[in-house]
């Protein structure tokens, strides 16, 4: 992602402009105070991250999950 540094000055006189611009182009802006970085002005994302499948990958499958056992469980006790 491309960065921009801007002044604390600059950005107070420009700040609407800039946040359009974040938007669109899709660019970073580092405010400085003095010199030193004070903020950071970043996209917010299009779409919230998806919800469903985020753990798609991390589970690790160990023997036959799909043949029955030959145990009885006590719930099915008559």
């Amino acid at each position: 992602m491309v960065t921009k540094t801007i002044a604390a000055g600059e950005f107070k006189a420009k700040c609407l402009d800039l946040m359009d611009q974040v938007q669109k182009k899709r660019f970073e802006v580092i405010v400085t105070k003095r010199g030193k970085p004070v903020a950071r002005l970043v996209p917010v994302p299009d779409e919230p991250p998806e919800i469903f499948g985020y753990m798609k990958g991390t589970v690790t499958i160990l023997g036959d999950i799909i043949s029955p056992i030959d145990v009885e469980w006590d719930a099915l006790k008559d």
